[in-house]
């Protein structure tokens, strides 16, 4: 990773500052306590909010606040992510402008795995395809030798992704390794794809699957640098190959092109994304239930849902008067 490759700032268009950001490093016991205690002190200092997840394999998380409070946050990861003289961990960002919070806590955790693939020898720090800067995307998707394929879950699928790309269907990124054994390889051989090209929201999910990818042999793998949301930063809209909106894991659901809050809102019953038309619909009750869970729930369920759905109206009334 190249650590004067930094990644620019966007021109200020609002108030709160929204960073998404990843590391594949190898971070030990003492490195991985020191940022689980120091972080919530800077994030409460700067008025930060979001998650940071920490492990040994590195760090993946969003924040959001104003602007010195997250970058103070960033350059403390920075600072921490170097381990030794000789090592460097380039800190992969992607920034975008909100107007108002989209978080409402801020949270440090451990985890096994900063993504979750399940398998245990996968290492990015040590092996990944190539990366593919947004500027470079088009000319390699657009190439029928290249299989383009969408790492993320299905219903993120459902509301954008690039042009020509395979959705694998999967519900969670755990099933990767299995739909690329029984599914991915064969594919391959029927259309005779020389290289893989694979894409996700922010980058970390696409470049362990790609360091996966390599181990199990699949030869020429490609990731895109920064995901989409680092696409759609760089790559004006009337070059751009992507389709439909990016479902991002905060309040602004999705965002479009413009890394604008897009027309889908979440269903606070089941928690995927709706979109405008689907809140047309006769099953669409708010806060309640949604076309993708409208058969999940019980009576029950749905009663409970309604009387939350109130509660958080009238904070919101609450709030607004006082």
């Amino acid at each position: 990773m190249d650590p004067c490759n930094l990644e620019p700032v966007l021109a200020k268009d609002s108030r709160l500052l929204v960073a998404a950001f990843y590391a594949f490093t190898p971070l030990d016991e003492e490195h991985r306590e020191t940022l689980l205690s120091s972080l919530p002190t800077l994030a409460r200092e700067g008025s930060v909010l979001g998650s940071v997840l920490v492990a040994h394999e590195g760090v993946n998380g969003t924040i959001s606040g104003p602007e010195p409070g997250v970058e103070a946050v960033l350059n403390h990861l920075r600072a921490s992510l170097v381990l030794g003289n000789d090592h460097y961990a380039r800190l992969e960002v992607k920034r975008s402008w909100a107007d108002k919070p989209v978080f409402r806590r801020f949270k440090a955790r451990r985890k096994k795995e900063i993504v979750t693939i399940g398998v245990n020898s996968v290492d990015p720090s040590a092996s990944v395809g190539t990366y593919v800067d947004p500027d470079d995307w088009n000319a390699l998707v657009d190439d029928p030798d290249t299989l383009v394929i969408d790492t993320r879950n299905s219903y993120e699928t459902a509301i954008g992704t690039f042009e020509g790309a395979i959705d694998p269907g999967t519900e969670s990124f755990r099933d990767f390794p299995q739909w690329a054994k029984t599914t991915l390889r064969p594919l391959m051989e029927q259309k005779g794809s020389k290289r893989i090209a694979m894409f996700c929201t922010g980058g970390i999910r696409c470049e362990k699957a790609s360091s996966y990818l390599q181990q199990q042999g699949f030869g020429e793998v490609h990731h895109l640098r920064g995901g989409i949301l680092k696409y759609l930063e760089q790559v004006p809209e009337a070059e751009s190959r992507w389709q439909g909106e990016c479902f991002v894991f905060d309040q602004r659901v999705a965002l479009n092109h413009r890394l604008e809050p897009g027309e889908h809102s979440l269903c606070h019953a089941c928690g995927l994304p709706v979109s405008a038309q689907q809140r047309e619909l006769l099953s669409y009750i708010k806060g309640v239930q949604c076309v993708h869970c409208v058969d999940r729930f019980t009576d029950a369920d749905r009663e409970r849902f309604a009387m939350r759905q109130r509660q958080m109206e009238q904070r919101q009334i609450d709030q607004q008067q006082a």
